[in-house]
């Protein structure tokens, strides 16, 4: 079975074509961030502006690449939410008159459910699986017991990890995307500010990041008062180390009540370097769990894991093959 994913949720525009689910045979993206670093952040009329203008030349460019007509392609995907309503509806008009036209079934996706097949790209899943969404606009612990059955665990009550990390690198001076930067800074510092571990209710699998967030800029706004220099090294270590924390104790807690055979990370802050470790050693000591990540190009927004979101979408629909019909 052959999926045509198409991904507009934020600023990227992209078009993908895989095969089964596993053999990506195009993927294509087009990213705006240069469009919007002098904004400090996306700004979403110019977002969707930028998609009206280059979704049709990532569609046809996605097809050249794969060497694929439209008779060829018996799914197409496309993400419909959560996202930007101006860019989400640039990919849901561009996908449904491109399958309606070519009398192709299309299967709208959620794109966090997206996030959690960029897994299944690189590693088969082992169920019950649990998925650690993280991203700029998310933080969920979900529950899987089946291919496309989703649980959901708990989420953020404020801020996603992802806004955290961006307001907290825009007090520390750094420009956009600024999650990415304190990230940097964080592999040369040392843990040295007390920063708080907010775990809420330590039966409940909600997150809240607001307080940690404010906890940095009174800290700074404090240093500055008293003319006290601020190691911006050792502040994005210590707000690292304490976020990547609490994402890592909760994740533990839920796979070892929920009795999980695969835990999963994804979205933006999956590709987080401080993170990846700190799982990574925490799992190791629990041989009963598997522990993956995407690669970091499928990390980011893509239309490859919206393909294959689509393709297990479509069998749990029954949408046969074409040479099946």
């Amino acid at each position: 079975m052959i999926v045509l994913g198409v991904e507009t949720s934020c600023d990227e525009t992209a078009v993908a074509l895989v095969q089964n689910g596993k053999t990506i045979l195009s993927d294509v993206v087009y990213t705006q961030i240069k469009f919007h670093e002098k904004y400090g952040g996306v700004v979403p009329e110019v977002a969707s502006r930028r998609h009206v203008q280059k979704i049709l030349t990532v569609f046809e460019e996605a097809l050249i690449k794969a060497n694929l007509s439209p008779k060829d392609i018996d799914v197409v995907a496309v993400t419909t939410n959560p996202g930007l309503i101006g860019s989400l509806l640039v990919g849901l008009n561009a996908a449904h008159t491109f399958a309606y036209a070519n009398d192709i079934p299309c299967v709208d996706i959620n794109h966090l459910h997206g996030h959690i097949y960029a897994n299944y790209i690189e590693s088969d899943f082992h169920f019950p699986v649990l998925a650690l969404i993280v991203s700029g606009g998310h933080t969920e612990l979900i529950l899987m017991r089946d291919h496309y059955e989703f649980e959901l665990l708990g989420q953020t009550l404020d801020d996603a990890v992802g806004e955290a990390y961006d307001k907290v690198g825009r007090v520390m001076g750094l420009t956009y995307p600024a999650g990415v930067k304190v990230d940097r800074l964080a592999q040369s510092g040392k843990h040295t500010y007390s920063l708080p571990l907010v775990y809420l209710d330590k039966n409940r699998y909600d997150f809240s990041f607001s307080g940690i967030k404010s906890a940095v800029l009174n800290l700074i706004n404090t240093h500055q008062m008293k003319n006290e220099p601020i190691n911006i090294e050792d502040l994005a270590t210590s707000f690292q180390e304490s976020v990547v924390q609490v994402l890592v104790d909760k994740t533990l807690q839920a796979a070892q009540e929920y009795k999980v055979s695969h835990i999963i990370m994804a979205g933006g802050v999956a590709a987080n370097s401080g993170l990846r470790k700190k799982m990574g050693e925490v799992v190791a000591c629990h041989k009963e769990f598997i522990l993956t990540y995407p690669s970091l190009r499928y990390c980011t927004d893509n239309a490859v894991m919206i393909a294959v979101a689509g393709y297990f979408k479509a069998q749990k629909l029954g949408i046969p093959k074409k040479n099946q019909k």
